[in-house]
């Protein structure tokens, strides 16, 4: 982890890691430590920003205090990051016994899988297009971080191996709701925008509300699971 001081009141954690260790996996585990040492009052920070391979924090009243504790806490957060090998181990084990709490509180999203690229992602899977689907469908996913546009989930939870690629020349316009993949992502638009994702779907969910609190319906660490519509 290297620590880097961004204008007066911000630090930036970049957690780049070695080829083997996925980087979602640290930053998820950082966005996770920090939010706790927040709510707990231990970190004073307006922002903390997971993006792919950094975490930001803004509004710090000292950025070199801040960085200090970083650094003390570095040890909880490795102690709570499993390698993946690990990690997909401990899951399949426990995968009979998971809590009924923990599903309740996914956000459940209603998919109409009837997306144009759907053909070509079988194909890149060597799969047919119902076992696209159905791994859609199986897979717990978890928000990592939001971007490109407001209220856009970029969506953990599929292997590395079935990562895909963009489009070689992106839409001009893709429909709000449309439920998208792309590289080791999936994705759903929020409102309708120019993309390369491939789309598989499409949902009626509002993911994002200016009027709500939070504006964005799924935020880092929210786990999603999509349904047939």
């Amino acid at each position: 982890m290297r620590i880097r001081q961004v204008g007066a009141h911000a630090l930036l954690l970049d957690c780049t890691t070695p080829a083997d260790f996925p980087e979602a996996a640290l930053v998820e585990a950082w966005r996770s430590e920090l939010w706790r040492r927040r709510e707990r009052g231990d970190l004073i920070a307006v922002e903390i920003v997971p993006a792919a391979r950094t975490v930001l924090l803004d509004g710090l009243p000292d950025p070199t205090t801040t960085a200090q504790q970083l650094t003390r806490w570095a040890s909880d957060v490795a102690a709570a990051t499993t390698r993946p090998n690990q990690a997909n181990a401990e899951a399949n084990a426990n995968a009979e016994d998971e809590d009924e709490d923990d599903d309740a509180a996914d956000v459940v999203v209603p998919v109409s899988f009837d997306g144009p690229d759907l053909p070509a992602v079988a194909e890149h899977w060597g799969v047919d297009v119902p076992a696209v689907r159905q791994r859609l469908t199986s897979t717990r996913f978890q928000v990592a971080f939001c971007g490109f546009a407001p209220g856009f989930p970029y969506l953990t939870g599929l292997p590395a191996e079935l990562a895909l690629p963009r489009l070689a020349t992106p839409r001009p316009r893709v429909p709000a709701g449309s439920v998208a993949l792309a590289g080791p992502y999936a994705g759903i638009y929020p409102g309708a925008s120019p993309g390369g994702w491939q789309l598989v779907g499409r949902t009626d969910l509002v993911l994002f509300d200016v009027a709500a609190d939070p504006p964005a319906r799924l935020g880092p660490g929210t786990t999603v699971r999509m349904v047939a519509a």
